[in-house]
Protein backbone atom coordinates (compact mmCIF):
# COMPACT_ATOMS: atom_id res chain seq x y z
CA UNK A 1 0.00 0.00 0.00
CA UNK A 2 1.18 3.56 -0.69
CA UNK A 3 1.26 4.61 2.95
CA UNK A 4 3.17 1.56 4.20
CA UNK A 5 6.63 2.37 5.59
CA UNK A 6 9.40 0.99 3.37
CA UNK A 7 11.08 -0.88 6.21
CA UNK A 8 8.15 -3.28 6.66
CA UNK A 9 9.85 -5.23 3.93
CA UNK A 10 13.52 -5.13 2.98
CA UNK A 11 15.91 -2.72 4.66
CA UNK A 12 14.77 -0.62 7.59
CA UNK A 13 15.69 3.03 8.20
CA UNK A 14 18.59 2.01 10.47
CA UNK A 15 20.13 -0.27 7.87
CA UNK A 16 18.80 -3.51 9.37
CA UNK A 17 17.06 -5.78 6.95
CA UNK A 18 14.26 -8.32 7.00
CA UNK A 19 12.65 -9.46 10.21
CA UNK A 20 15.39 -7.99 12.39
CA UNK A 21 14.86 -4.53 10.95
CA UNK A 22 11.13 -4.79 11.44
CA UNK A 23 11.54 -5.95 15.03
CA UNK A 24 13.77 -3.01 15.89
CA UNK A 25 11.53 -0.39 14.40
CA UNK A 26 8.06 -1.49 15.49
CA UNK A 27 8.54 -3.48 18.66
CA UNK A 28 7.45 -6.74 17.03
CA UNK A 29 7.51 -9.67 19.44
CA UNK A 30 9.14 -11.90 16.82
CA UNK A 31 6.12 -14.14 16.32
CA UNK A 32 5.63 -12.91 12.80
CA UNK A 33 7.34 -10.79 10.21
CA UNK A 34 4.93 -7.87 10.29
CA UNK A 35 4.17 -5.34 13.00
CA UNK A 36 1.15 -5.82 15.24
CA UNK A 37 -0.93 -3.24 13.42
CA UNK A 38 -3.79 -3.60 15.86
CA UNK A 39 -1.54 -2.14 18.56
CA UNK A 40 -1.85 1.67 18.66
CA UNK A 41 1.69 2.12 19.99
CA UNK A 42 3.05 0.36 16.89
CA UNK A 43 1.26 2.84 14.68
CA UNK A 44 2.77 5.69 16.72
CA UNK A 45 6.30 4.37 16.22
CA UNK A 46 5.72 4.09 12.49
CA UNK A 47 4.14 7.56 12.31
CA UNK A 48 7.09 9.12 14.10
CA UNK A 49 9.57 7.39 11.79
CA UNK A 50 7.66 8.64 8.78
CA UNK A 51 7.74 12.15 10.19
CA UNK A 52 11.51 11.85 10.53
CA UNK A 53 11.64 10.65 6.94
CA UNK A 54 9.73 13.81 5.94
CA UNK A 55 6.66 11.92 4.80
CA UNK A 56 3.96 13.78 6.76
CA UNK A 57 1.08 12.49 4.68
CA UNK A 58 1.97 8.86 5.30
CA UNK A 59 2.71 9.62 8.96
CA UNK A 60 -0.73 11.13 9.40
CA UNK A 61 -2.32 8.14 7.69
CA UNK A 62 -0.67 5.71 10.12
CA UNK A 63 -1.62 7.75 13.15
CA UNK A 64 -5.24 7.94 12.00
CA UNK A 65 -5.21 4.23 11.24
CA UNK A 66 -3.96 3.47 14.74
CA UNK A 67 -6.81 5.39 16.35
CA UNK A 68 -9.35 3.89 13.97
CA UNK A 69 -8.21 0.31 14.48
CA UNK A 70 -8.04 0.67 18.25
CA UNK A 71 -11.84 0.83 18.26
CA UNK A 72 -12.22 1.81 21.91
CA UNK A 73 -10.76 5.25 22.58
CA UNK A 74 -10.82 4.52 26.29
CA UNK A 75 -8.07 1.96 25.72
CA UNK A 76 -6.09 3.67 22.96
CA UNK A 77 -2.54 4.81 23.68
CA UNK A 78 -2.95 8.43 24.80
CA UNK A 79 0.39 9.30 23.24
CA UNK A 80 -1.06 8.34 19.86
CA UNK A 81 -4.06 10.63 20.43
CA UNK A 82 -1.74 13.46 21.46
CA UNK A 83 0.44 12.89 18.40
CA UNK A 84 -2.50 12.93 16.01
CA UNK A 85 -4.01 16.04 17.59
CA UNK A 86 -0.67 17.82 17.30
CA UNK A 87 -0.48 16.93 13.63
CA UNK A 88 -4.03 18.13 13.02
CA UNK A 89 -3.22 21.42 14.72
CA UNK A 90 -0.02 21.89 12.73
CA UNK A 91 -1.96 21.26 9.54
CA UNK A 92 -4.60 23.82 10.52
CA UNK A 93 -7.24 21.10 10.91
CA UNK A 94 -8.51 22.51 14.18
CA UNK A 95 -11.99 21.05 13.82
CA UNK A 96 -10.51 17.56 13.48
CA UNK A 97 -8.36 18.12 16.56
CA UNK A 98 -11.43 19.17 18.54
CA UNK A 99 -13.44 16.20 17.29
CA UNK A 100 -10.73 13.75 18.35
CA UNK A 101 -10.33 15.39 21.75
CA UNK A 102 -14.12 15.33 22.19
CA UNK A 103 -14.32 11.63 21.40
CA UNK A 104 -11.36 10.85 23.65
CA UNK A 105 -12.90 12.81 26.52
CA UNK A 106 -16.23 11.08 25.97
CA UNK A 107 -14.52 7.71 26.24
CA UNK A 108 -12.40 8.45 29.32
CA UNK A 109 -13.95 11.47 31.08
CA UNK A 110 -10.98 12.45 33.22
CA UNK A 111 -9.77 15.90 34.25
CA UNK A 112 -6.82 15.55 31.87
CA UNK A 113 -8.97 14.75 28.83
CA UNK A 114 -11.28 17.64 29.82
CA UNK A 115 -8.29 20.00 29.90
CA UNK A 116 -7.08 18.72 26.54
CA UNK A 117 -10.51 19.22 24.99
CA UNK A 118 -10.63 22.73 26.42
CA UNK A 119 -7.24 23.62 24.95
CA UNK A 120 -8.18 22.32 21.50
CA UNK A 121 -11.59 23.98 21.55
CA UNK A 122 -10.16 27.32 22.64
CA UNK A 123 -7.68 27.17 19.78
CA UNK A 124 -10.64 26.59 17.44
CA UNK A 125 -12.72 29.28 19.18
CA UNK A 126 -15.54 26.88 20.08
CA UNK A 127 -15.01 26.19 23.78
CA UNK A 128 -18.35 27.59 24.92
CA UNK A 129 -20.32 25.00 22.95
CA UNK A 130 -17.88 22.18 23.68
CA UNK A 131 -17.86 22.97 27.40
CA UNK A 132 -21.62 22.66 27.64
CA UNK A 133 -21.56 19.18 26.16
CA UNK A 134 -18.59 18.04 28.22
CA UNK A 135 -20.12 19.22 31.48
CA UNK A 136 -23.38 17.48 30.60
CA UNK A 137 -21.52 14.17 30.45
CA UNK A 138 -19.77 14.84 33.75
CA UNK A 139 -23.04 15.84 35.42
CA UNK A 140 -24.60 12.58 34.29
CA UNK A 141 -21.65 10.66 35.76
CA UNK A 142 -21.85 12.59 39.01
CA UNK A 143 -25.59 12.02 39.25
CA UNK A 144 -25.04 8.28 38.93
CA UNK A 145 -22.13 8.58 41.40
CA UNK A 146 -19.84 7.03 38.83
CA UNK A 147 -16.53 8.28 40.12
CA UNK A 148 -13.43 6.84 41.70
CA UNK A 149 -11.93 7.48 45.10
CA UNK A 150 -11.01 11.08 44.20
CA UNK A 151 -14.60 12.26 43.85
CA UNK A 152 -16.61 13.38 40.81
CA UNK A 153 -14.62 14.71 37.87
CA UNK A 154 -17.35 17.35 37.47
CA UNK A 155 -16.12 19.16 40.57
CA UNK A 156 -12.50 18.98 39.43
CA UNK A 157 -13.40 20.31 35.98
CA UNK A 158 -15.39 23.23 37.34
CA UNK A 159 -12.61 24.06 39.77
CA UNK A 160 -10.09 23.92 36.93
CA UNK A 161 -12.31 26.34 35.01
CA UNK A 162 -12.25 28.63 38.08
CA UNK A 163 -16.05 28.38 38.17
CA UNK A 164 -16.13 28.20 41.96
CA UNK A 165 -19.84 28.79 42.49
CA UNK A 166 -20.81 26.08 40.02
CA UNK A 167 -18.26 23.71 41.58
CA UNK A 168 -19.66 24.39 45.03
CA UNK A 169 -23.18 23.73 43.86
CA UNK A 170 -22.12 20.50 42.16
CA UNK A 171 -20.31 19.28 45.28
CA UNK A 172 -23.34 20.09 47.41
CA UNK A 173 -25.74 18.29 45.10
CA UNK A 174 -23.72 15.21 44.16
CA UNK A 175 -21.16 14.92 46.93
CA UNK A 176 -17.41 15.34 46.79
CA UNK A 177 -14.19 13.92 48.20
CA UNK A 178 -12.66 15.72 51.19
CA UNK A 179 -9.72 16.74 49.01
CA UNK A 180 -12.13 18.42 46.60
CA UNK A 181 -13.91 20.19 49.46
CA UNK A 182 -10.55 21.51 50.66
CA UNK A 183 -9.72 22.78 47.18
CA UNK A 184 -13.18 24.33 46.97
CA UNK A 185 -12.76 26.09 50.30
CA UNK A 186 -9.34 27.40 49.30
CA UNK A 187 -10.69 28.86 46.07
CA UNK A 188 -13.90 30.19 47.64
CA UNK A 189 -12.45 31.65 50.82
CA UNK A 190 -12.12 35.18 49.46
CA UNK A 191 -15.75 35.44 48.37
CA UNK A 192 -17.47 32.84 50.57
CA UNK A 193 -15.55 32.90 53.86
CA UNK A 194 -18.45 31.57 55.94
CA UNK A 195 -18.91 28.56 53.67
CA UNK A 196 -15.17 27.93 53.55
CA UNK A 197 -14.97 28.17 57.33
CA UNK A 198 -17.55 25.42 57.70
CA UNK A 199 -15.46 23.13 55.48
CA UNK A 200 -12.23 23.82 57.35
CA UNK A 201 -13.85 23.21 60.73
CA UNK A 202 -15.32 19.92 59.54
CA UNK A 203 -11.99 18.73 58.14
CA UNK A 204 -10.11 19.78 61.26
CA UNK A 205 -12.36 17.93 63.70
CA UNK A 206 -11.19 14.34 63.01
CA UNK A 207 -7.55 15.46 63.04
CA UNK A 208 -7.82 16.70 66.61
CA UNK A 209 -8.24 13.11 67.77
CA UNK A 210 -5.12 11.87 65.96
CA UNK A 211 -1.41 12.14 66.71
CA UNK A 212 1.76 12.40 64.66
CA UNK A 213 3.72 15.27 63.15
CA UNK A 214 2.13 14.86 59.71
CA UNK A 215 -1.32 15.15 61.30
CA UNK A 216 -0.25 18.20 63.29
CA UNK A 217 1.00 19.91 60.13
CA UNK A 218 -2.32 19.28 58.39
CA UNK A 219 -4.23 20.56 61.39
CA UNK A 220 -2.17 23.74 61.70
CA UNK A 221 -2.61 24.38 57.97
CA UNK A 222 -6.37 24.18 58.48
CA UNK A 223 -6.13 26.43 61.54
CA UNK A 224 -4.38 29.07 59.47
CA UNK A 225 -7.19 28.91 56.92
CA UNK A 226 -9.75 29.11 59.74
CA UNK A 227 -7.98 32.19 61.06
CA UNK A 228 -8.11 33.84 57.64
CA UNK A 229 -11.83 33.13 57.38
CA UNK A 230 -12.49 34.71 60.77
CA UNK A 231 -10.39 37.71 59.72
CA UNK A 232 -12.52 38.16 56.61
CA UNK A 233 -15.70 37.70 58.62
CA UNK A 234 -14.59 40.13 61.32
CA UNK A 235 -15.01 37.55 64.09
CA UNK A 236 -11.61 37.28 65.85
CA UNK A 237 -13.24 36.49 69.19
CA UNK A 238 -14.66 33.26 67.78
CA UNK A 239 -11.21 32.26 66.56
CA UNK A 240 -9.74 33.01 69.99
CA UNK A 241 -12.36 30.84 71.70
CA UNK A 242 -11.80 27.97 69.24
CA UNK A 243 -8.01 28.03 69.53
CA UNK A 244 -8.13 28.35 73.32
CA UNK A 245 -10.39 25.33 73.61
CA UNK A 246 -8.15 23.37 71.26
CA UNK A 247 -5.04 24.22 73.25
CA UNK A 248 -6.69 23.28 76.53
CA UNK A 249 -7.87 19.92 75.22
CA UNK A 250 -4.56 18.98 73.58
CA UNK A 251 -1.92 20.69 75.70
CA UNK A 252 -0.04 17.39 76.13
CA UNK A 253 0.68 17.24 72.40
CA UNK A 254 3.93 19.18 72.64
CA UNK A 255 4.75 19.13 68.93
CA UNK A 256 1.30 20.43 68.09
CA UNK A 257 1.65 23.21 70.66
CA UNK A 258 5.05 24.10 69.23
CA UNK A 259 3.67 24.33 65.68
CA UNK A 260 0.79 26.48 66.84
CA UNK A 261 3.21 28.77 68.68
CA UNK A 262 5.36 29.10 65.55
CA UNK A 263 2.34 30.30 63.59
CA UNK A 264 0.95 32.60 66.26
CA UNK A 265 -2.07 30.46 66.98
Amino acid sequence: MAGEPPWLGGEGPDGASGQEGRRRRCGDCGACGRPRTGRPHTHLVIARELDLARRPGDALHWAERGVREAGDLAAVDTALVDHLCDRYTQAGRLADAVALRRDHFGARRTLLTYQQLRAAARAADCWSAEREGALALLRADAGRRQWRYGGPVLVDALLDDKDVDAAWQAATETGAHDGQWLALADQARATRPADALGVYLRLAEPLTGQTGNAVYEQLVSLLLSIRDCHRRLGSPEELTAYVTALRTAHKRKRNLMRLMDEHGL
